[in-house]
């Protein structure tokens, strides 16, 4: 079954504004529509003979003319996604060039270097492992929004307890958050439960979390709220922290888009969290935005549906 394009809604209605004008002449064919008295005289034949003439003209040209107008914005479109497929690849083939040319740059040394100490052997091992987990990571990142943009469908959905879910974040990070001292306020509710899928929703939390610890900076709070509107849940994920520029807050949630592009690959950031939390937050019937807080710090606010 065709979809109703722009063009076709377009088309339909012109001719059910039509269609009712006909029906309307045959019913009544004096001038105050008041009275039923259809078609009793010749005259009314032919007007309403000419009527269906031009509504079939008419229909034929704004037909011609949806149909156009249906294959242009299908072509901008097509033009549209194939500009951000071209610049997604050669975002991914860049991002996925540091990490192997590092991976090859030590193994290499490894092999044309027999007489290589085995301390400089560990140091170079580490170091390929550490690039490979990036590129794990990235790829992973990579396949997650594979799976929100063209395979969304087949997510399986259950009941998710969002408050059991960001306390194993927590705890998950709490080796971190006191190697960097820094402090994390849950002030959740208890039994915040949304239907949902578990990964994407852990990966929300997962990754503003992960993007505080990062660039918030040694010392600052983590503070998690959120409040139950009608028939969404409302999270505010806050730190007080540096914050991010505001020329940069419009495109913090855009792939492969960093702030700080030389800080973000130290901390072994692929590019691709905020994006992954915007996508996770759309597919679960929510909005989200980022601000700088009032007294310093970035500040998430957004929305899920229950």
């Amino acid at each position: 079954m065709k979809r109703n394009t722009e063009g076709r809604k377009m088309w339909i209605s012109v001719m059910l504004i039509f269609i009712t004008y006909v029906v309307t002449f045959i019913l009544f064919d004096d001038i105050d529509r008041k009275n039923k008295m259809p078609l009793n005289e010749p005259n009314d034949w032919h007007l309403l003979i000419f009527s269906i003439i031009v509504m079939i003209g008419l229909g034929w040209l704004l037909y011609g003319y949806a149909r156009r107008m249906d294959e242009r914005i299908s072509r901008d479109q097509k033009e549209k996604q194939d500009m951000m497929r071209r610049e997604l690849t050669q975002n991914i083939a860049h991002e996925l060039k540091t990490p192997v040319a590092s991976i090859l740059g030590y193994t290499d040394t490894i092999l044309d270097s027999p007489d290589i100490s085995e301390q400089t052997k560990h140091q170079f091992i580490i170091r390929t492992n550490a690039q490979a987990r990036r590129l794990s990571s990235l790829l992973q990142d990579i396949s997650t929004l594979n799976k929100m943009d063209y395979a969304s469908h087949v997510l399986q959905r259950e009941n998710v307890d969002i408050s059991v879910l960001v306390a194993d974040i927590i705890f998950e990070s709490e080796n971190i958050l006191a190697t960097k001292q820094m402090t994390c306020h849950n002030n959740l509710p208890q039994n915040i439960c949304v239907y949902g899928n578990w990964q994407l929703l852990y990966s929300i939390f997962r990754n503003l979390m992960d993007n505080a610890i990062n660039y918030a900076g040694t010392g600052t709070t983590i503070d998690i709220s959120a409040e139950q509107q009608s028939e969404k849940w409302h999270f505010t994920f806050t730190d007080n922290g540096a914050g991010v520029p505001s020329e940069h807050l419009p495109r913090i949630f855009e792939r492969f888009y960093r702030v700080d592009k030389g800080r973000s690959r130290e901390m072994g950031g692929t590019g691709l969290g905020l994006s992954i939390v915007k996508n996770a937050v759309l597919l679960h019937g929510g909005q989200i935005s980022a601000n700088n807080g009032k007294n310093g710090g970035l500040c998430f606010d957004f929305t899920i549906k229950k």
